[in-house]
């Protein structure tokens, strides 16, 4: 038995519905209510969708109305829970007649409009709390709430990203069962084509082995044998139809499992001449383009359908398949190739299959001179730098690498950073009037007038931070986080928000820490922010991913300062994969209580991507400056594609906590207790007193 109630605004009575089989429904006046008992199961139903109801606001701003309308959103009925339109149509249109079903991609949850009140009704008493089974083959409970309106974020319009061109049915069936059944996975291991098992695919190379641990090929060892002789005929009929401009000289086929996929990635200028070629075989899939400026466009490729990627496509966009057995496609049944649209009333999910791709590249034998210096491997002026192995080494990164970056930028930055983060605010709230509190790190002084009732001091690394702060009327100076100017034991608090993320040693991050400490009196408190590797965490994405804007965002729909790295670009792919940046160590599995990365020696700092997971502890982090960065100086537009007037691009060091990283570190300085440590969209924070 299962219940929920209602509160019917021109009746003020409670309703209270249970549904065993059949249906029923009691109506109860309120005063009476407490004379009926619900049971174990009623009440089990009521706590989840109240909790559907709750979540649905929290974290879309879908405001349930307590009176029936033809609307409802059905919780855990939504692409993102691999509930397929073909799935959940039937058991809906068994009410009445549905004049649309509107599946949002990637949400878990739906909203299905009926032609009149009353079936939508039928249809709420009925389905609320019954189970459905996914295309997994498991088991969804459903949770129907009634809304005046289906709202979702629209996605803007979108083409295909330039230079980028999807051919159907490129070749026939008879071809592609021959191209698939030459490829021999079981082929003795001394065959130098023998194919090597990667984390999340099976790949084979031909003419030129591509090296992923530098992401280039070794243009003075060509492969015996070069292409198969079965590509040499299909290869011509392209060249002789336009296709493609250059005869490919390498090859590298993989094979994908339902699940599995490759991180977004841009191929490496210099490896390869600018067309890359993709064939499709087995089933279909959708591919991500991703632009520096954070747009997204997912592309569907059909079986048998070749992809060519040229020009700014093929040099600027990263490209990655996601790792999901299903993908969100067209519903309608002449869908077609290109750009995944944004009709949620014609999407639903397509289980994937084994799909085999052959990618042709021509090798590159001289330097890229592409229109992309900015994310081109020929012609960056410098190489990233290497991980520090000493202390003075330390010093010079974060001097190149954090210290002129934000003189640099201070202007472009201080217009990112104006909302206070809520726990913080919470924090400096709860302090005693009176207390004297060091922002330690203040940057734009955005916490300095947070409690009026504090007196409240800042410091920072960068003068240009500072005079802003002067500008604002708050008190504040220059100075380095490992030797604050102020007397020890004068702080009644200290923040660290976003710093200690900077320093580039174990030992460096350790004094930071120790620094805080000095400052603080004998039950002063601390609270510390660093940036988390983990940025899914308890199977919910941050912020700083969830945010991946699709489309054309609204203005009011871009990320706030919750997120660190709002106007980041994308530059480099993940470590480990086919990029235009050096690959450096990733770290282990984070363990409790602390995190065991290796030892990293001799080795290039990754270029972070964007809005993706890390991969690596220590890394670079791109700013692309929008406009002088001069506080006097207007925000200019920024074109971030062509070669004419490119805006600057700075690269920030960071070192990403794991969880319990934070908390061992403190652990270790002498008269301090952890009063809480916690995560906090992205962040991992602790609050510690010293004792």
């Amino acid at each position: 038995m299962q219940s929920d109630f209602i509160l019917s605004p021109a009746s003020q009575t409670l309703q209270l519905c249970i549904s065993p089989v059949p249906q029923t429904c009691i109506a109860m006046d309120s005063n009476h209510q407490s004379n009926y008992k619900l049971s174990k199961t009623e009440k089990k139903f009521l706590r989840k969708q109240v909790k559907a109801r709750h979540t649905l606001l929290r974290h879309e701003g879908i405001e349930t109305v307590s009176y029936a309308t033809q609307i409802l959103v059905v919780a855990n009925g939504g692409l993102g829970n691999g509930v397929s339109r073909n799935q959940l149509f039937p058991v809906l249109e068994r009410f009445g007649q549905v004049d649309a079903l509107l599946m949002p991609p990637d949400k878990p949850y739906a909203f299905v409009i009926y032609k009149t009140i009353e079936e939508s009704k039928k249809a709420y008493v009925t389905l609320n709390g019954k189970e459905i089974v996914d295309d997994l083959g498991q088991k969804i409970i459903l949770y129907f709430n009634f809304v005046e309106k289906a709202q979702w974020k629209e996605l803007g319009l979108q083409a295909l990203p330039p230079g980028l061109m999807v051919v159907e049915e490129i070749i026939s069936s008879e071809d592609e069962k021959m191209l698939l059944e030459s490829v021999n996975w079981t082929e003795d291991k001394d065959n130098q084509n023998f194919q090597k098992s990667l984390k999340h695919r099976r790949v084979k190379h031909f003419g030129y082995e591509f090296h992923y641990e530098n992401n280039n090929v070794d243009k003075d060892k060509p492969l015996p044998g070069g292409l198969p002789d079965i590509c040499d005929s299909i290869l011509e009929k392209w060249l002789k139809e336009g296709f493609i401009r250059y005869k490919p000289d390498q090859l590298t086929v993989n094979q994908y499992e339902p699940g599995h996929g490759i991180p977004a990635h841009i191929d490496t200028h210099s490896a390869f001449e600018d067309e890359i070629v993709s064939l499709s075989l087995g089933s279909e899939i959708v591919m991500d383009f991703k632009h520096p400026d954070g747009v997204t466009v997912p592309v569907l490729l059909p079986r048998r359908s070749l992809l060519v990627m040229t020009g700014e496509s093929r040099y600027l966009w990263t490209h990655g398949i996601t790792p999901r057995k299903f993908d969100t496609v067209q519903a309608s049944k002449n869908r077609k190739s290109g750009v995944i649209t944004s009709d949620v009333g014609d999407l639903t999910l397509n289980k994937r299959g084994i799909r085999t791709s052959f990618t042709f590249r021509k090798v590159r034998q001289t330097p890229c001179h592409c229109s992309y210096p900015l994310v081109c491997d020929s012609q960056m002026k410098q190489p990233p730098p290497s991980f520090p192995e000493s202390d003075k080494e330390a010093s010079q990164l974060e001097q190149e690498y954090v210290h002129r970056v934000y003189e640099e930028i201070a202007g472009h930055f201080s217009s990112t950073r104006h909302t206070p983060w809520p726990h913080i605010v919470e924090f400096l709230k709860a302090l005693p009037s009176g207390s004297l509190v060091a922002d330690i790190g203040c940057g734009n002084g955005k916490y300095l007038g947070i409690n009026k009732e504090l007196y409240m001091i800042g410091c920072d690394r960068s003068q240009n931070l500072v005079d802003i702060c002067r500008e604002r009327q708050f008190q504040a100076f220059v100075c380095d986080a490992l030797a604050v100017p102020i007397r020890s034991g004068a702080c009644d608090a200290c923040i660290s928000i976003a710093v200690i993320h900077h320093f580039a040693t174990a030992e460096r991050r350790m004094a930071a820490l120790q620094e805080l400490v000095r400052l603080l009196r004998p039950g002063g408190k601390a609270l510390i922010y660093v940036w988390a590797m983990e940025q899914e965490y308890k199977k919910k994405k941050s912020k700083y991913l969830r945010e991946n804007r699709i489309g054309q965002v609204k203005k009011e729909e871009i990320l706030d300062d919750a997120s660190m790295q709002e106007l980041l670009v994308e530059q480099m792919p993940d470590v480990g994969n086919q990029n235009s940046a050096s690959s450096a160590p990733s770290i282990s599995d984070s363990q409790k209580g602390g995190c065991n990365s290796r030892k990293v020696t001799n080795s290039k700092l990754p270029i972070h991507t964007n809005r993706t997971s890390f991969h690596s502890q220590d890394l670079l982090v791109p700013w692309h400056l929008k406009g002088n960065s001069g506080k006097d100086k207007p925000v200019e537009p920024f074109d971030p594609i062509g070669s004419h007037d490119p805006s600057p691009v700075f690269h920030r060091y960071y070192h990403v906590f794991c969880e319990g990283e934070l908390e061992a570190a403190c652990q270790t300085l002498s008269n301090v207790s952890i009063l809480q440590s916690y995560y906090d969209q992205g962040n991992w924070c602790v609050i510690l007193q010293k004792v």
